[in-house]
């Protein structure tokens, strides 16, 4: 059996590999907090929505502490791990605690057109947002759906289904049709505010 994980339900999807940057202030998570970093113990990010807490969830490294304050609140940046399911919660501390399942992912692996076709999604989703999309060289990651997913602010109930599957293959498919239903909203709504500002009508 392994050892408890500590749990801090946020309302949020944390995904392997994505920066979480947090304020801690509640004393039961400052206290989590800190035999956190004294043990060099990663913690349990789980969604908490409408006093349930999703089955699935995403252990958080810290990476640094930014700033503590005289009050014992501190300012911390941390990154997603590994996956996790909850099979039993202990609540025994101030904070939530659980026994969890780590998940795997299955052998299979993306086509490169589907590599390519999630890549060029993206792209234009982030050139339509106003940010620079980025380059296939520079994108290593070896699961890239949740690299994709973390830089953008998308739907929670989506990001959990997409915490849960144990396929990369299967998440850069639900990515892509998730990409291509998207796409023809912020297209016209980009194409009317540069109709409107043409115009001289921008608000």
């Amino acid at each position: 059996m392994s050892a408890l994980l500590p749990l801090f339900p946020l309302d949020l999807v944390l995904l392997p590999g994505t920066p979480l940057p947090l304020h801690i202030f509640e004393p039961r998570y400052r206290e989590m907090i800190s035999e956190c970093l004294d043990r060099s113990q990663h913690f349990g990010v789980l969604r908490g929505k409408d006093q349930e807490l999703a089955e699935i969830g995403c252990t958080a490294e810290i990476l640094t502490v930014t700033k503590k304050y005289p009050d014992g609140r501190m300012d911390i940046v941390t990154e997603g791990r590994a996956r996790f399911e909850v099979i039993q919660l202990n609540q025994e501390r101030s904070f939530l605690q659980a026994e969890v399942l780590y998940l795997h992912d299955e052998p299979e692996i993306p086509s490169t057109d589907e590599i390519a076709q999630a890549m060029k999604l993206h792209g234009e989703i982030m050139t339509l947002a106003g940010a620079e999309p980025e380059r296939s060289s520079e994108v290593v990651e070896v699961q890239l759906s949740f690299h994709l997913a973390g830089s953008l602010p998308l739907d929670l109930d989506f990001k959990q289904t997409l915490l849960g599957m144990t396929s990369e293959a299967e998440r850069l498919r639900a990515l892509i049709s998730f990409f291509e239903n998207i796409l023809p909203a912020m297209r016209r709504t980009v194409h009317v505010r540069r109709k409107a500002g043409g115009n001289g009508h921008a608000g």
